[in-house]
């Protein structure tokens, strides 16, 4: 077997980055099921597929980047070791994507273009792909975000070259809102930070838990670079909620704190959390119990022991697995896409990038869904995150959202979760 080829290049940046500001979310009316189309710049497949990867290791959300980046280099070897693509080793290279306060991911991809990637997996923040999807799918190459849920990449003029594992948070915000109702809370206050993936997630909260029957007695959209949240949290307790939601990267562990300060902490009054700021480390610091009986949600299937120590020989230090399923998944469509082909390009890879997710025979591994590939058979690969069945527009149609609880040691376990068809994100 070919052994993995994982090219780690490093990122350099200036120290005087220019920060970005985020894209409009005027994002046009195109149609994003379009067939894969570009100028005359667009990337060729040279018979070795390249992956680029565009995912966090610095900025707000970097404690959500290493299990993404070990779920990449899980699925990497693991198709490297069947054989790799079209007979040709995978070659993985490896980008930060920062946050929209940097310009780190624009360079990340002005870096992996010039190295022909035929795909990139990225970004983590709805956000940050705003910033960086026009340059991605203008060169011919496919963009597979394992993270991205706002809505608004559904609709987005993105050239058919754009894929998501991760459902839109109209799927999320039904959990949420249909949670928080569920458990009896009659007045909700929402703090979202202001970006394309807080203000889509609290809206579709919103949306959810008022057709419930309840009532959102505060919601506020904060800039998450804030130096100080009591002003936020004070305007939330005065609207006497019975209930919180929380939707924030790491900035989160200051409001909780600002929160506890002020008498509304998570043993005041029931809290809320989403996949942005469920973590076992931003609330390490906490006084024990803290967070005791906080919930959150975070898509996709419960990741098997077998999963879980796979993932631990590629990264022994993690602590959390939130979306490593996802990044996994991602590669996997990317390569299988690649392989149903007979060609790396990133314009073949988007023409069938969503076949071999739906309507075909079932295949869970790399090995088996080759074999069937091999056989002149249809495939509908189910990944580690859930059925995946990508339609039109790259998004899921099916998903897996996980519903969790902390404990009085402040890190949470898996207490449930909900499978079902995602709500079209295209209706607005």
């Amino acid at each position: 077997m070919s052994r993995p080829t994982i090219l780690r290049s490093l990122v350099v940046v200036g120290a005087a980055s220019l920060a970005l500001a985020a894209c409009s979310s005027d994002s046009g009316s195109g149609d994003s099921s379009a067939s894969p189309t570009t100028d005359s710049s667009a990337a060729q497949g040279d018979g070795t597929l390249k992956i680029g990867t565009n995912l966090p290791q610095t900025g707000s959300l970097a404690f959500l980047g290493p299990p993404e980046f070990a779920g990449v280099d899980l699925a990497a070897k693991e198709i490297n070791d069947a054989g790799g693509v079209n007979g040709q080793p995978v070659e993985v290279l490896v980008g930060d994507s920062g946050d929209t306060s940097t310009n780190i991911a624009s360079q990340t991809v002005d870096r992996q273009l010039s190295q022909g990637v035929d795909a990139i997996i990225g970004a983590a923040s709805s956000a940050v792909s705003l910033t960086i999807i026009d340059k991605i799918t203008s060169a011919g190459v496919q963009q597979v975000s394992p993270a991205n849920t706002s809505p608004e990449f559904s609709t987005y003029p993105d050239k058919g070259l754009y894929a998501r594992t991760a459902p839109p948070d109209t799927f999320q915000g039904q959990v949420l809102g249909d949670l928080i109702a569920g458990d009896g809370h009659t007045s909700l206050a929402i703090l979202a930070l202001d970006d394309a993936y807080g203000t889509g997630l609290a809206d579709n909260t919103e949306k959810a838990y008022t057709a419930a029957g309840g009532t959102v007695a505060s919601k506020q959209i904060y800039d998450p670079k804030a130096p100080s949240f009591e002003a936020e949290v004070s305007e939330a307790k005065a609207s006497n909620p019975e209930a919180i939601a929380l939707i924030g990267f790491d900035e989160s562990s200051k409001i909780v704190q600002e929160m506890v300060k002020q008498g509304v902490g998570p043993q005041d009054v029931p809290l809320y959390l989403v996949d942005g700021n469920l973590s076992n480390s931003l609330y390490k610091d906490l006084p024990k119990g803290t967070m005791e009986g906080t919930q959150g949600t975070l898509p996709g299937a419960e990741a098997s022991t077998q999963f879980r120590d796979a993932l631990l020989e590629v990264d022994p230090k993690l602590k959390d697995f939130s979306y490593a399923p996802e990044s996994y998944d991602a590669v996997m469509l990317v390569a299988l896409a690649a392989q149903a082909a007979g060609n790396d390009s990133g314009l073949a890879i988007g023409d069938n990038i969503k076949q071999v997710s739906a309507d075909g025979e079932k295949c869970t591994t790399y090995t088996d869904c080759l074999n069937l590939l091999e056989e002149g058979k249809d495939i509908d690969y189910d990944g580690q995150s859930g059925p995946i069945d990508l339609n039109d527009v790259g998004d899921p149609s099916k998903a897996i959202m996980g519903i969790y609880t902390y404990g009085p040691d402040n890190t949470y376990t898996r207490t449930g979760s909900q499978e079902g068809d995602v709500p079209d994100a295209t209706q607005g």
